[in-house]
């Protein structure tokens, strides 16, 4: 080990020149260094996140505190930092930069900009680091948002300030599934709802990109580039590529972000892009300054490094402004253990989940959304009455066909009972298959959940319910717009709109080529 006091007694002219000489208890010296992380001995005043500068150039963050050291991560990149080299505390908390101009932008998690456009300038600072709001600060969820999938708009209602988990397999579409709430919020704000109320705030997007592959992200960006929605969406990218000390810090510097819209009261929307590769981070980042490791070579706190951040997703009261930061984390299972540590974690910090199972992809359900394993703990207090009316009955009819269709394997006979349950089954079935990218409306989704609910889909063969879907839906707003500004209205369904239903499901069915 290098001797401390010896080599900061030898070098306090030196210091001068590298700032204000206030001490030893204010510089360091690099004891270790080893993937971008270090041991600093020296630096008694430091602080838990702090940001200490570098003789060579460059900065780092205090990340644990010991009797006669402390740990420190690199926050630049191709930095030649060495043992020996000189390191100053600077007073200051990492922050980032936010502000509205950064909308339409991709940045690094220091706010740093990644498409080659200037930097930022005239911001507010917010930091990476910030306690939540307490519970007499925040509100009850009751206010939709609506991703535009009818299988999850209808089940599993998110609400805004709500933290709704996506966990599944790799490549059963759980990035799709959040791309698609975020395309659909700007359809959403152009709806004739909102249109004719004005009341729901545009929610504003931060999408944040963690050890993704790097083409993966640009694909993402350039998605939301096509559908307009990048003009109300941040990307925050830490690819695969980049150390690991910026993939800890991706999701915090995104939710700093999303606390500046919120506290002028916006409503946010944020996805972690994925939680699991964030884990695997923060676990390489403590095995390197050689942490205790436990359960899955995870250190003891990893627990609170999840807990911490999706804590501060939350609707604000209106005292403080009412605005929202709603957020969307994923986790990437293995064969399907949600019983795994990190799954396990997350799940009991959130407010529900959605759950994609492997087997229902593969036979061709897009979204693979198991609904006995997903939940969300809002629940209909995020839906309008107009959706209630019909997703409860369609939700009791979609587990009644699953306990059916797998009795009715061992059986050879059915009543007739039980053979219209199972078409009706097989038709809810197909009707909440979906297209990536084609979010709906939920006057469309109303409609298309309506149809097999009311029995107005039993003649229809099961092989042509999705052609019948798309062409009701394309019929109704066409020629029925009464129909779609009643449903629109976000009221129980009454009498009234039930006739206009039956009225052009008549009409629409004569017209229908089988």
């Amino acid at each position: 080990m290098i001797d401390s006091e010896k080599i900061i007694k030898k070098l306090e002219t030196k210091l001068r020149n590298f700032g204000d000489d206030t001490g030893a208890q204010n510089i360091g010296i690099i004891e270790k260094i080893q993937d971008g992380s270090m041991i600093c001995s020296g630096l008694s005043k430091a602080g838990m996140g702090e940001i200490v500068s570098f003789e060579k150039g460059g900065t780092g963050l205090v990340l644990g505190l010991d009797e006669d050291s402390v740990s420190v991560i690199v926050l630049d990149e191709n930095k030649d930092l060495r043992e020996g080299d000189i390191v100053k505390k600077t007073g200051q908390v990492l922050s980032v930069n936010a502000s509205d101009d950064l909308l339409g932008r991709v940045i690094n998690p220091l706010g740093k900009p990644l498409d080659g456009k200037s930097e930022v300038k005239n911001g507010k600072l917010m930091p990476l680091e910030k306690i939540a709001a307490g519970v007499i600060e925040r509100e009850p969820v009751d206010t939709p948002l609506k991703t535009g999938i009818k299988a999850i708009d209808a089940m599993i209602p998110i609400g805004r300030g709500q933290r709704e988990l996506i966990i599944g397999d790799r490549g059963l579409g759980k990035t799709a599934i959040a791309v698609d709430t975020i395309i659909n919020q700007k359809r959403f704000q152009e709806s004739k709802k909102n249109k004719k109320k004005g009341k729901l705030n545009p929610v504003i997007c931060i999408y944040v990109a963690i050890g993704q592959k790097e083409s993966s992200i640009a694909q993402t960006i350039n998605k939301l580039k096509e559908e307009g929605a990048m003009d109300y969406t941040i990307v925050v990218s830490a690819s695969a590529s980049v150390p690991a000390a910026l993939q800890y810090l991706a999701p915090y510097g995104g939710t700093a972000i999303a606390e500046y819209f919120m506290e002028k009261g916006k409503d946010v929307l944020i996805v972690y892009d994925d939680l699991t590769k964030h884990a695997w981070a923060y676990r390489q980042i403590s095995l390197v300054l050689r942490r205790p490791a436990g359960r899955e070579a995870y250190p003891g706190d990893i627990f609170y490094l999840h807990s911490r951040l999706l804590e501060r997703s939350v609707k604000l009261s209106k005292k403080l402004g009412g605005g929202s930061i709603t957020a969307l984390p994923v986790i990437e299972t293995q064969a399907g253990d949600i019983s795994a540590y990190i799954p396990t974690n997350v799940i009991s910090i959130t407010d529900g989940q959605i759950f994609l199972e492997g087997g229902l992809f593969n036979i061709g359900m897009r979204p693979a959304i198991n609904a006995g394993n997903s939940v969300s703990r809002v629940g209909g207090a995020a839906q309008t009455g107009t959706m209630k009316s019909v997703a409860g009955k369609m939700r009791l009819e979609l587990a009644q066909f699953r306990e059916l269709a797998a009795f009715a394997q061992f059986g050879s006979e059915l009543d007739p009972e039980t053979q219209k349950q199972l078409e009706r089954g097989q038709r809810l079935s197909e009707v909440l298959k979906q297209l990536q990218y084609k979010p709906l409306s939920e006057e469309e989704e109303i409609l298309s959940i309506w149809s097999v609910t009311s029995g107005a889909m039993d003649d229809i063969p099961v092989e042509k319910a999705g052609k019948y879907e798309e062409e009701f839906l394309e019929f109704a707003n066409a020629h029925h717009s009464k129909l779609i500004d009643a449903l629109a209205d976000g009221k129980k369904i009454d009498e009234a709109t039930t006739k206009l239903f039956d009225k052009a499901a008549k009409a629409f069915k004569k017209r229908f080529v089988r």
